[in-house]
């Protein structure tokens, strides 16, 4: 079975951790020759049943983040999609991410993914993922393949009431320009 990654949009730093969706429910994109959506609950099955869920740089396998099977890799399924929580090494990869999320300067997430018989469904050119085996989750350098996800950098620093008004009304001036 192949494994498939989607790209998304949101994260958020935090002293050293990120935070964010990895992936967003009903939001349709273009993925090559068709379209596809993730449905609410995707997700539930993998999390309940793989115990370690890999958080990577750009797919790539030599550089983790976290993972779950330590506890240093947090994954939930809200209303919204698929959120994450990543503490973040004192290692270089670490530092790379953190300062660019810090700076807004990072894509978004990925996340990698098989589907299990029966876990998607089309119709004509639409393809609808109800149920995949997440494997792991990326921080990527490139453009998302689903809107309205987010990764985030939060500053431990008390900001004032209008600072974060201000960060949040950039932050949606940054999606609408997407």
């Amino acid at each position: 079975m192949t494994v498939e990654k989607r790209i998304a949009t949101e994260v958020r730093a935090e002293g050293r951790k990120l935070t964010g969706y990895a992936a967003t429910f009903n939001q349709e994109t273009r993925i090559s020759d068709f379209r596809e959506k993730i449905a609410p609950g995707a997700f539930a099955a993998s999390l309940r049943s793989n115990p370690d869920i890999l958080a990577l740089v750009d797919h790539d396998p030599s550089r983790v983040l976290a993972r779950t099977k330590s506890g240093t890799l947090r994954l939930s399924e809200d209303e919204r999609g698929l959120k994450f929580e990543i503490d973040i090494p004192e290692t270089s990869a670490g530092r790379d991410v953190l300062a660019l999320a810090m700076r807004g300067d990072l894509g978004g997430m990925s996340f990698g993914f098989t589907v299990p018989d029966g876990g998607d469904s089309w119709q004509g050119d639409k393809r609808e993922l109800r149920s995949v085996t997440l494997h792991e989750i990326s921080v990527v350098q490139s453009f998302p393949a689903y809107g309205g996800t987010s990764v985030q950098a939060r500053s431990r620093q008390q900001r004032s009431e209008a600072d974060r008004r201000l960060a949040v009304l950039e932050l949606e001036a940054q999606h609408v320009a997407l």
